[in-house]
């Protein structure tokens, strides 16, 4: 029987701060999310409301953030990975920066849609993606908000793809990214 080749991606230690910075920052924004009320005509962005807005936009910081690591430094790789999980892996990742990318800006918009301020801090404002008189500007919410399960869903494939590997294949994956 022939043994699996080994595969070693080694982070380094920017790419897992912001790894792990905009995963604690995605698992509170699905908290707030789920605690905060509804939002509808004339809700203003108070309480819970403005907190997920304000971690949308650290978010979509953080995201562009690694994004731009990410390109100027990749991952160092050596050993062979399997073709298939490799293209897979792949387009799961890619997905995964896609929605921390959109969903945030979608969010903001629908924020400016609703005559709402989005700012980062310090009274500081990000310019106005949408007005109110675009027609189409509550959908951009519920896009939001449906890219957001899909998001979550990603994540639980992210996270058990990395407990396959943990646990079935006994590779080094999750040691890489802590």
């Amino acid at each position: 029987m022939s043994q699996r080749p080994t595969f070693t991606r080694t982070y380094n230690a920017v790419a897992k701060l912001l790894h792990w910075a905009v995963a604690l920052l995605i698992i509170a924004q699905f908290v707030i999310a789920y605690l905060m009320p509804d939002v509808h005509k004339g809700t203003k962005p108070e309480g819970l409301i403005g907190w997920h807005v304000t971690v949308g936009v650290l978010i979509l910081l953080l995201a562009v953030v690694r994004v731009i690591w990410r390109v100027a430094r990749p991952p160092l790789t050596t050993g062979a990975e399997d073709g298939k999980q490799k293209r897979i892996a792949a387009i799961t990742h890619g997905l995964l920066y896609l929605g921390m990318l959109v969903i945030p800006v979608l969010g903001w918009a629908n924020a400016n849609w609703r005559e709402w301020v989005v700012g980062v801090c310090c009274g500081i404002s990000l310019p106005n993606l949408l007005t109110h008189d675009v027609p189409w500007g509550h959908e951009v919410g519920d896009i939001h908000g449906w890219l957001a399960w899909g998001l979550l869903g990603l994540i639980g494939l992210h996270v058990a793809a990395g407990l396959y590997h943990q646990i079935i294949l006994k590779d080094d994956t999750l040691s890489r990214m802590r």
